[in-house]
């Protein structure tokens, strides 16, 4: 028997992006008054993920990915230098 969240992992693995068409698919179903429900079922994605689309949109005006900050990749920089030399 399958429960919900192994559903989610068999549609969508954690590291997969969507395609920029899928982004613009579930804000054209936000215009069209579609609930967050309705687009998830829809398009096969979770909610959760509809939902960060939809708000990214209302506050960014799109749903390209951002580049990170220069503090994001320094701590990047640091953990896998930090990494590398404990082996």
């Amino acid at each position: 028997m399958q429960t919900a969240s192994t559903k989610i992992c068999e549609r969508m693995g954690r590291s997969q992006e969507l395609s920029e068409f899928k982004h613009g698919t579930v804000i054209g179903c936000h215009l069209c008054n579609k609930s967050d429900r309705e687009i998830s079922l829809l398009l096969n994605i979770p909610r959760s993920t509809v939902s960060g689309f939809i708000t990214k949109w209302k506050q960014l005006g799109t749903t390209a990915t951002q580049p990170s900050s220069e503090r994001d990749q320094r701590m990047l920089k640091c953990t896998v230098h930090n990494c590398l030399q404990s082996q």
